[in-house]
C-alpha cells in the first residue's frame, strides 16, 4: 500500500480553490518531485499534506503504517528564521519534539539521535555555534539534520537549495539522494525542473496541465518535452562530477 494517496484533490484557501483533480501516490522510497510554475499551487500542496491547510476538495490517504506526525520538514527559508538566536545543536534538538508527548525534557536517546544527524549531516564542528552565523548552506544542513530528528520515513523539502551558491547546491542534492539511498522517502519541491529530473524516481507537474508518473515518463511525455532542457541537464551532471567526484554522480 502507498505511504500517501492524493484523490481528485483540491487545493486552496476557503472557497478559492487554486487546483482541482489532483491524483498521485508515493511509495515507500520514492524521490517524488514536484514542479511546475510560480503560483501553481507546489507549496499549497506542501501545506495540506501536512495538515497545515485543509483540502479544498478530495482527500489525502495514508498508508504503509505512515502518520501524519512521523514527517520530517525542511520549509523555506524567511529572513526572520535565517537569524534565529539559538545554537546548532539546540534547533537539531528541537526536532525531536514530536517524540517528547508531555514530558518537558529531552531524554537520553532523543540526545543521542540528534548527536548522530548533527554528523551525519557534516556539521559536529558547528554544533555549538550560533545558528543566525552559519552560511547558507551550513543552515540548510542544520534544518536537515533537524527533519531527520522528526522522522527516517518521510521527508518534505521546499526548495530546499534556494538561495545557494553552485557548489553548496551540488552538496545538497547529494545529501538529499543519499538519505533516499538510505531508504528515506523524499517529497521535493524545486523551481529547476532539469534538476528535479536528474534525481528523481517520479515527478509530479502542476499548473495549467497536470502530471505524475515516472522520470521516464515524464521524459516522454508532451508537457515534459517542453519544459526539460536535456542538454542542460547533461551540463549539469559534468559540473556536479567536477564538483563531488564521478563516483558520487551516478
Amino acid at each position: 500500500m502507498a505511504m500517501l494517496t492524493a484523490k481528485d484533490l483540491s487545493l486552496g484557501y476557503g472557497s478559492d480553490v487554486i487546483l482541482k483533480g489532483l491524483n498521485f501516490e508515493v511509495n515507500k522510497g520514492n524521490y517524488l518531485c514536484i514542479v511546475g510554475e510560480n503560483g501553481s499551487g507546489k507549496s499549497t500542496l506542501m501545506k495540506t499534506i501536512l495538515g497545515l491547510n485543509p483540502p479544498a476538495g478530495g482527500e489525502i490517504v495514508w498508508g504503509d503504517g505512515l502518520q501524519q506526525n512521523e514527517i520530517g520538514y525542511l520549509p523555506q527559508q524567511t529572513v526572520v528564521q535565517k537569524d534565529f538566536p539559538a545554537s546548532v545543536k539546540e534547533i537539531v534538538l528541537s526536532g525531536c519534539q514530536g517524540r517528547m508527548g508531555r514530558r518537558p525534557f529531552y531524554n537520553k536517546e532523543e540526545k543521542q539521535l540528534a548527536e548522530e544527524n548533527i554528523e551525519k549531516m557534516g556539521i559536529s564542528a558547528l554544533k555549538d555555534r550560533c545558528y543566525r552565523d552559519l552560511s547558507g548552506g551550513q543552515q540548510q544542513r542544520v534544518l536537515l539534520a533537524r527533519a531527520l530528528c522528526a522522522t527516517r520515513k518521510l521527508m518534505l523539502l521546499d526548495e530546499p537549495v534556494s538561495g545557494l551558491d553552485p557548489k553548496v547546491t551540488a552538496e545538497m542534492y547529494a545529501l538529499i539522494k543519499s538519505l533516499n539511498d538510505e531508504g528515506t522517502t523524499i517529497i521535493m519541491i524545486s523551481h529547476d525542473i532539469n534538476a528535479a529530473v536528474r534525481y528523481a524516481t517520479h515527478i509530479l507537474h502542476i499548473g495549467d496541465k497536470l502530471f505524475f508518473g515516472t522520470k521516464k515518463e515524464y521524459l516522454n511525455s508532451e508537457i515534459g518535452k517542453f519544459f526539460v532542457d536535456e542538454e542542460q541537464i547533461k551540463e549539469d551532471i559534468s559540473r556536479l562530477e567536477e564538483v563531488l567526484g564521478k563516483d558520487t554522480v551516478q
